[in-house]
C-alpha cells in the first residue's frame, strides 16, 4: 500500500523482454537503504516487486497484465519516472490509500496554467469515471489529488508548482498518457451497496442514513 506522496523520481536504464513480461532497471537518487529483494516499490503508480537492488538503481518484473493496463509498456530508456516506496506501519499518512493497482489509463486533454499551479484535465472510460468525485481522491501516475470537477468522463486537478517540479506531471502535456487509479473506497460502496444484499435506499432510509 502506498499513499501517492512521491518521494522521488528514476530513469529508466534497461528494459528486456521476457517473454510477455519485462525487466525493468530504474536508477535514482532515491535512498535504496532500506529496499530489498521482495519488496514493493510505485512506478508511475503501478506496484511493481523488486527482483534486485545494485548502488543507486533496482530492477523490478512487469507482468504482462501491468502492461497491458499501464503506460509502463511505453517506457524508453532515459524516462523519468515517479517512484514510492511501500507504506510502513509507523510512515506519516499524507494523501490517501493507494493500492498501487492501476484502474485504466487516462488522456490527457488539456493542461493550462492558472496562477502559479497547472490544470489537467485528464479523461477517462465511463466504467472508471463512476469512481470519480468531486473533491475526492484520484491517483495520477502514483500522485495522490484531489478532484476539482467531473464531467463528460473528465477531471479536472490542481497541480501546485512543488508538484510540477519534483514528479512527472510539470513535464507532461495535452496527448499525453498517465496511469489513473481511482480511490478504493467507492469500489468497496459499490459493492456492498446494492440490492441483492438486502442494502438499498429503503434500508438506509428505515436506519436513519437518509432523511
Amino acid at each position: 500500500m502506498f499513499t501517492g506522496i512521491i518521494e522521488s523520481t528514476g530513469i529508466v536504464k534497461r528494459t528486456a523482454r521476457r517473454g510477455e513480461d519485462v525487466l525493468l532497471s530504474i536508477s535514482t537518487s532515491m535512498g535504496l537503504n532500506d529496499v530489498t529483494v521482495g519488496d514493493s516499490v510505485a512506478v508511475s503508480g503501478a506496484c511493481l516487486t523488486v527482483v534486485e537492488v545494485a548502488d543507486g538503481s533496482f530492477s523490478a518484473d512487469v507482468s504482462a497484465e501491468t502492461l497491458a493496463r499501464t503506460t509502463l509498456k511505453a517506457l524508453k530508456i532515459g524516462d523519468r519516472v515517479n517512484l514510492e516506496k511501500a507504506l510502513k506501519l509507523n510512515s506519516f499518512l499524507g494523501g490517501h490509500f493507494v493500492l498501487g493497482h492501476v484502474d485504466c489509463v487516462g488522456d490527457i486533454r488539456e493542461k493550462k496554467e492558472k496562477s502559479n499551479s497547472i490544470i489537467l484535465v485528464v479523461e477517462i472510460g465511463e466504467e472508471q469515471g463512476r469512481y470519480i468525485v468531486q473533491k475526492g481522491s484520484v491517483t495520477v501516475d502514483g500522485i495522490s489529488l484531489t478532484v476539482n470537477k467531473y464531467e463528460k468522463n473528465r477531471f479536472y486537478v490542481n497541480i501546485i508548482p512543488h508538484t510540477a517540479r519534483e514528479t512527472t506531471l510539470g513535464s507532461k502535456k495535452a496527448g499525453d498518457h498517465v496511469n489513473v487509479e481511482t480511490d478504493i473506497l467507492g469500489k468497496y460502496v459499490e459493492k456492498f451497496v446494492r440490492p441483492d444484499r438486502g442494502i438499498d435506499t429503503g434500508f438506509l432510509s428505515e436506519h436513519g442514513f437518509l432523511s
